[in-house]
């Protein structure tokens, strides 16, 4: 018997899942021999704590459905196959021989928090909109969000009301910027975010004088010169380079170019793509001989 799952159909959810950012694997049988539940082209969507349609049910899917959640767990991501002599591993009656694809993908693949819904903000959430984040959107303003960006997917609004308690809400690893429309506002959030050890970088906008001013201020409080230099300002530097273009779009692409590299964590994987011993041994091998 399958597990109880969601009544929506496993496209429907590869779409939700990638357009929200959630990490799932998408598990495709590939092969069949003999007797088997399903035939090829048979798939389902797995997550932490769903399923989404069905590969035939019985114990291989039930190994399956582990083996996945596997996978998101180690953080496992990319391609791998499985093979389930359903006699055999799995201990099923029909006696065939399947292998399932499985294709983990991590969801969002960092978190960004944005401080601030002005112009420069709001160039800054729509130019991450295709990208693989998840964006916190703050501002102290209630009116602040426009209706258009409710619908924008891995999008989330909140209003700032404590510095303190915001900043403690974030994920681990964030990348913080800060660009509100207050002084004061992008102070009191630079010092809650140098106190907060887990996040993964801090940006602050505005010019030179205004960076060297919060220096000044930072010192005067307490604050040594690593949690000083743990801040980015201005954002949006090209290799050191001062841009004369200052309109909010411009600022907003060198901004987002800044997180790409921030953010980018090369595979630890030297192949790509399914294993070739693994690929040669399924074009090649009986499978009925596998247990």
């Amino acid at each position: 018997m399958s597990p109880s799952q969601p009544s929506e159909t496993w496209h429907a959810a590869l779409h939700r899942l990638q357009r929200d950012g959630i990490p799932h694997v998408l598990a495709t049988q590939v092969t069949s021999a003999g007797s088997t539940p399903r035939e090829p082209g048979a798939r389902m969507v797995i997550t932490e704590d769903a399923i989404f349609d069905t590969l035939g049910g019985g114990t291989f899917e039930w190994q399956t459905i582990t083996v996945a959640r596997a996978c998101l767990a180690e953080q496992r991501y990319g391609l791998s196959l499985e093979a389930f002599s359903l006699g055999g591993r799995s201990g099923q009656c029909c006696g065939g021989f399947v292998n399932i694809l499985l294709e983990a993908f991590p969801g969002a693949t960092a978190h960004v928090a944005i401080f601030g819904a002005g112009h420069v903000g709001q160039e800054i959430v729509k130019l991450s909109a295709p990208l693989p984040w998840q964006l916190h959107w703050y501002d102290s303003r209630s009116d602040a969000f426009a209706e258009q960006y409710q619908q924008q997917p891995r999008l989330h609004c909140y209003l700032l009301q404590n510095a303190q308690q915001s900043v403690a809400a974030l994920p681990s690893d964030t990348h913080a910027l800060v660009l509100t429309h207050n002084h004061d506002e992008d102070y009191t959030l630079i010092k809650a975010l140098i106190e907060h050890d887990d996040v993964a970088s801090i940006g602050l906008i505005g010019s030179d004088s205004k960076w060297a001013s919060f220096q000044g201020r930072l010192e005067r409080d307490g604050y040594t010169a690593d949690q000083i230099q743990c801040v980015r300002s201005p954002i949006g530097r090209i290799h050191a380079t001062k841009l004369n273009n200052k309109t909010p779009y411009a600022i907003a692409l060198t901004v987002v170019a800044e997180l790409l590299w921030l953010t980018d964590t090369p595979s630890s994987q030297e192949n790509r793509g399914l294993d070739s011993q693994a690929l040669r041994t399924l074009m090649t091998d009986s499978p009925t001989t596998t247990s």
